[in-house]
């Protein structure tokens, strides 16, 4: 019985596919290992059934060498495949490839824009510089797009200040492979020293929170500008609000307390210890309109983190809702720890999460 590789990618582009294993030498562009298109992003290649194979073998699937290689959904290495001999019927799925050794293709960046280096805070007495990125292909189109708004925008772009950087504008070029790149970002410096009164509300174990003037300066002062000045879709359904640890934190209150503005959450590693009150605001709240919140958390940041998520999770499925769902899903990393890379890593999944599936 000959075994057949199915392959299907959501990558579409003019580089063909290869299988490579040590049936070639793991050379990884062999003729003879090419696989036949059958579409766009889908493909099959059938060894002989003169071959003689070993029972169980590794493989790869290359574009045509190593720096053209599979890689995740993030943009990172995977380890070799493996197949029995006799399976039959092999079906893979590959959501990306390297371009020319990099995990993204360049020309596909988004666009940064300054917003505004001194925007001024309400209340907060604070000014705040707020940067946009925009689609690489923004100005080519006529569309609206969705827009996501991003706390502590010191560690997401670039090389990030002090705990490095979620890396977002690489992670955008990497969606743009697969199309899922048409996203409005807006990146919000934090306070820096008064970073945690802004991301907290009420009397907190740390203090006393003005979260509801951060939230209030997001709402009435940022997001008017950019939908001004943007081709935006401006409805809560198309409006996102993300971060991570207290940013976390802040984004849920977003959605509790601002939920028809803010309809699609990314809430990442959540500070849910320094607020215990949440648990029954989310029991009370009631949802307008329908929402969307990934959750993310790492088994090695503390044994309370993903007890915590869950917690929340279930007090907001206790809530009465009136016909409009909440449609929440938690991913766990098993070896995820409190750190931007980690948070990297899951940005672009919960950016297909939120706006895409």
């Amino acid at each position: 019985m000959s075994l057949r590789l199915e392959l299907n990618t959501p990558v579409h582009d003019d580089r063909p596919v290869f299988v490579s294993g040590g049936f070639c030498d793991w050379y990884p562009d062999v003729d003879q290992f090419r696989m036949q298109s059958l579409g766009p992003g889908q493909y099959v290649y059938e060894f002989p059934d003169a071959w003689s194979l070993p029972h169980q073998f590794d493989y790869k699937y290359t574009r045509g060498g190593w720096d053209h290689v599979e890689l995740d959904a993030s943009g990172e290495a995977v380890p070799n495949r493996t197949v029995l001999a006799n399976a039959g019927l092999k079906s893979d799925f590959v959501p990306h490839w390297r371009w020319y050794g990099m995990p993204f293709n360049p020309a596909w960046l988004p666009k940064i824009e300054l917003l505004g280096n001194t925007f001024d805070a309400p209340k907060i007495n604070q000014t705040r510089r707020v940067y946009v990125l925009l689609p690489h292909d923004y100005t080519q189109t006529d569309k609206r797009y969705p827009v996501l708004y991003l706390h502590d925008g010191q560690n997401l772009f670039g090389g990030g200040v002090g705990y490095g950087s979620w890396e977002i504008d690489q992670k955008m070029a990497l969606l743009a492979a697969r199309y899922h790149h048409e996203v409005i970002l807006v990146s919000i410096d934090h306070a820096e020293e008064a970073r945690i009164r802004e991301f907290t509300f009420q009397t907190t174990r740390a203090g006393k929170g003005r979260g509801q003037y951060y939230l209030d300066f997001i709402r009435h002062v940022i997001k008017p500008v950019v939908d001004s000045r943007y081709r935006t879709l401006p409805d809560a359904e198309h409006t996102g609000i993300g971060g991570s640890s207290l940013g976390g934190l802040i984004s849920i209150y977003a959605g509790l307390m601002h939920p028809n503005v803010f309809g699609r959450l990314m809430v990442f590693s959540p500070s849910l210890w320094i607020s215990p009150k949440i648990y029954f605001d989310a029991i009370r709240f009631k949802a307008p309109v329908s929402m969307k919140i990934y959750a993310y958390g790492g088994e090695q940041e503390s044994r309370f983190m993903i007890p915590n998520i869950e917690r929340f999770r279930e007090a907001l499925a206790r809530q009465q809702y009136g016909g409009n769902p909440i449609d929440i899903y938690l991913s766990v990393d098993p070896t995820g720890t409190h750190q931007e890379a980690h948070w990297s890593r899951e940005f672009p999944k919960a950016v297909e999460w939120l706006f895409y599936e």
